[in-house]
């Protein structure tokens, strides 16, 4: 039988037909700093047990990538999840959301408490799974058929994602004797498996994944893990925690109660948020969040609120006060840094806010993005005792960009979009995810920027979100969530056409293929119902507020 030749970081192997991504995997390792996870193959993911079949260029993916790092999470999950079931067969455990460098899981059965005696056990049986490096197979099984297994195996959010799937064969993992599904891929087997902990946490656990933790890690937000834990108990309450279950309710005509009953509570989140600024008599509302939170159409509702109270609201671009761009600082590679700190005008923005509170009249600035210039156009403005002032961008929160002001006048506001809805019970969504999915429609729609371009910028993005955003979220005064239950499905007919416009050869590929995935899984449902001052159509379009 004659060899294949392959080329992995650009030397040849000649290689015996039938050998796996593994087995090349396996030889050249050495020359990895992390566990190779994958293969990547004319732009496509590949899982390690799958066969090479002809003479091609191999790119393996690492544990550190973003893929690799999804697949070594998926497995240790599955691993931690059948131990689960040699511990306590009659226990389902079920993955609540990300956190902490995690997964937060919780038991499905009411009113199971976990122990430390209950945690070590299955941490044992993991380990030992780990060291007796089993093999996670790949099977396919007609799909009726996998409903009915995994319905008579406790899993019927699974036979429920999967009625509404159009392929009639599904992708099940074997561990063993234990049989699973997951969306995404998978490592070839347990053996390199061992980082990560178990821990007791509020009324479930936490599975954290250690070789993820950063050196510089701080404590966990509580305040977050309050707002994402509302999230899930909002969804199980409306019958709709996962995709399955909203798809049930797509199919039988309920989704627009369930937009307006969602409409409803973000209503009276934002004015409850209104009382307790009038209450506490601030003067400055400070509001920030990642990138395609909402943070422009919650100012305007958070404004129309305090209107209602007899306030007289104000809202403040941060971003007017960016420094005229030949003083804006550049990165490393020279660019204009305009997510730093440095890049606005700290001192004028607090000598006008300073001014405003003192009763003073100040022409308020507005940056020309075309000139990269601060221009003053005569909006002069002048504070009262009813006037707030509704300030939002990227440093909302630092204390570095309103050090003059008073804290006792500041009411800060952390928003982001976390997303409410699970795949099913083991495979939990990503916020990130849904943001993206968002800016891809919303920069499409604004400024005609392709899926391709805003992809390619993302993790710029996401850096300036870890140095800026999250480091002074738990300082908020209130966190609130901008996710609807409904925004996957209202969002699938605007961004999945652009999604395929991404060819194999685009960098973005594989990334807009695992999008596209997520999306196939969930009933289409138009947008008509959506509110015109709903903050989900700053993205779609249609808002009232013309954002």
């Amino acid at each position: 039988m004659a060899d294949l030749k392959v080329k992995v970081l650009g030397e040849s192997y000649n290689i015996p037909k039938g050998s796996t991504y593994a087995d090349l995997a396996n030889h050249v390792q050495s020359q990895f700093k992390d566990e190779i996870a994958l293969a990547k193959v004319d732009g496509k993911l590949h899982e390690l047990s799958k066969k090479i079949n002809a003479n091609e260029e191999v790119e393996f993916l690492t544990i550190s990538s973003p893929d690799g790092r999804r697949a070594y999470r998926r497995s240790v999950c599955m691993v931690m999840h059948r131990s689960i079931y040699h511990v306590n067969p009659d226990i389902h455990v079920k993955v609540m959301f990300r956190y902490n460098h995690g997964f937060y899981c919780e038991a499905d059965e009411e009113g199971f408490v976990f122990t430390k005696d209950f945690l070590d056990k299955v941490e044992a049986d993991m380990r030992k799974t780990i060291a007796d490096n089993l093999k996670i197979e790949k099977t396919v099984m007609k799909t009726d058929e996998a409903m009915l297994m995994f319905e008579e195996l406790g899993m019927k959010n699974k036979g429920n994602l999967f009625r509404y799937r159009s392929s009639s064969n599904v992708n099940v993992y074997k561990l063993g004797h234990y049989l699973d599904y997951y969306y995404g891929y998978m490592l070839p087997s347990t053996g390199t498996l061992g980082a990560f902990s178990l821990e007791l946490f509020e009324k479930g656990f936490m599975i954290r994944f250690t070789n993820d933790i950063p050196a510089n890690d701080t404590v966990p937000s509580r305040k977050l893990f309050n707002v994402l834990h509302e999230a899930e108990e909002w969804g199980k309450m409306l019958n709709v925690a996962n995709i399955g279950e909203m798809n049930n309710a797509i199919a039988t005509g309920k989704m627009q109660q369930l937009i307006l009953v969602q409409e409803a509570i973000m209503e009276k989140k934002i004015g409850q948020i209104a009382e307790r600024i009038v209450s506490e008599g601030k003067k400055f509302v400070m509001i920030a969040g990642p990138s395609s939170s909402g943070k422009t159409s919650f100012s305007y509702r958070l404004s129309v609120q305090l209107l209602a109270l007899g306030m007289n609201p104000h809202p403040i671009g941060i971003d007017n006060y960016y420094c005229d761009r030949q003083f804006c600082p550049k990165d490393e590679n020279g660019n204009y840094d305009f997510e730093c700190l440095e890049a606005i005008d700290v001192a004028k923005f607090n000598e006008d806010m300073t001014a405003l509170l003192k009763g003073e009249t100040v022409d308020m600035p507005t940056f020309n993005f075309k000139t990269g210039k601060r221009e003053y156009r005569g909006n002069f403005l002048t504070m009262g005792e009813g006037d707030i002032l509704v300030i939002e961008g990227i440093h909302g929160l630092n204390e570095k960009l309103s050090h003059s002001i008073d804290a006792k006048n500041k009411f800060k506001i952390y928003i982001s979009a976390l997303t409410q809805l699970n795949v099913d019970e083991h495979n939990c969504l990503s916020a990130t995810d849904g943001r993206l999915l968002r800016r891809i429609v919303r920069d499409n729609r604004t400024r005609a920027t392709s899926a391709k371009e805003t992809m390619a910028m993302w993790a710029s993005v996401r850096r300036g979100e870890n140095m800026y955003i999250f480091p002074h979220q738990e300082s908020a005064d209130v966190m609130f969530n901008s996710s609807f239950l409904y925004e996957l499905a209202v969002i699938k007919p605007y961004v999945q056409p652009l999604l395929f416009q991404i060819t194999p050869e685009d960098p973005e590929y594989i990334e807009a293929k695992r999008l596209l995935k997520i999306l196939d899984y969930i009933l289409p449902v138009p947008s008509e119902d959506i509110n015109h001052n709903s903050l989900f159509r700053e993205f779609i379009g249609g808002s009232c507020f013309n954002v």
